[in-house]
């Protein structure tokens, strides 16, 4: 009889035990990131690895993996494959849900979970250091003297850089040739051996060249200078960089991207939970801030319905845009 009652005891015990605990990886996360190695979103991801791995804010390991084909389309395909499974989370920014917009892929952005946003990045225009150009301006000017004859290169097609490009043609009247590449580093590489004029990125993906003298920053796309004062040149911090509206720029809004996390489809929410509140520590962390500064990131978490939201505002702002164009395939 003690047996039995100590049997019948042990079953409730189990049977509440899922009830009442809270869910958390039982393997290793796998965090893809939609870009190749060295580019804004591998940094991301690897700086939410980094920041995991040293405060112990996951029970499992978590391993990044780089699936930067398509300008990332492989990276969220590769997702979709996977609906219901809690184990994977895609980095990227909101190419996820501009993509399906303007190029036929398999996946369509409703098909992936959003999880959070962490960050935004501010956009630079960056020319060569003996440009002739003082601002943005004088190069608006030499475009319609000579339309078409200024390269402008950016990270992909039909994307977050191309679109700045055809933001500053629309409001100027300039004509440039945007040159697409793999990544914005491989853009800001090209930029520094002189076979583009210019180009637009997130700061963090040309700092490298700006220290070493091979490429200058001509204006932000931001309504304020960035606040960092801190001096990454010898004689010029990203707080020295003047607003492309301070130089005459007709737009009069900031142009942001932002850096996302998303889940596969069809996951538990209690799941989508978890990670949400694990990432806002990440981005609480003292690593996650001083990354935020040095990259001259604008910081602000963003969640569940505000997130859902923001993906929606993002959506209507952007469509009409690509309807002018002609980009739009939905």
């Amino acid at each position: 009889m003690k047996t039995l009652l100590a049997a019948c005891t042990a079953l409730v015990a189990l049977a509440a035990a899922p009830a009442s605990a809270e869910w958390a990886p039982r393997r290793p996360v796998e965090l893809v990131v939609s870009g190749n190695a060295g580019g804004g979103s591998d940094t991301f991801a690897r700086q939410i690895q980094a920041a995991i791995q040293k405060h112990d804010l996951n029970p499992t390991n978590v391993v990044v993996v780089n699936k930067g084909g398509g300008s990332g389309v492989e990276a969220f395909i590769y997702a979709k494959g996977y609906q219901g499974d809690a184990q994977k989370l895609v980095t990227g920014t909101n190419n996820e849900w501009v993509l399906p917009l303007v190029t036929k892929v398999g996946y369509k952005g409703e098909e992936l979970t959003p999880v959070a946003v962490l960050a935004f990045d501010e956009f630079i225009v960056w020319v060569q250091p003996d440009a002739p150009y003082k601002t943005i301006m004088d190069m608006v000017t030499a475009a319609k003297a000579e339309p078409g004859k200024i390269k402008f290169g950016g990270s992909q097609s039909k994307d977050t850089d191309q679109t700045l490009v055809r933001q500053i043609e629309a409001a100027t009247g300039a004509q440039f040739t945007y040159v697409p590449f793999k990544s914005g580093a491989e853009a800001a590489t090209q930029l520094a051996g002189k076979h583009i004029d210019a180009n637009t990125d997130n700061p963090a993906e040309t700092t490298g060249q700006w220290r070493a003298g091979q490429v200058r920053p001509l204006c932000v796309m931001s309504t304020e200078r960035l606040a960092d004062k801190t001096k990454m040149t010898a004689d010029m911090s990203w707080n020295d960089i003047p607003t492309c509206k301070e130089q005459g720029l007709p737009i009069q809004t900031a142009y942001q991207q932002p850096r996302t996390v998303f889940m596969p489809g069809k996951v538990q929410p209690d799941a989508v939970a978890y990670y949400a509140a694990m990432l806002k520590k990440v981005s609480e962390t003292p690593e996650f801030q001083n990354y935020l500064k040095t990259t001259s990131q604008t910081g602000r978490f963003v969640a569940g319905d505000e997130m859902q939201q923001y993906i929606k505002q993002n959506t209507e702002q952007l469509r009409p845009q690509f309807e002018k164009d002609g980009w739009l395939v939905d």
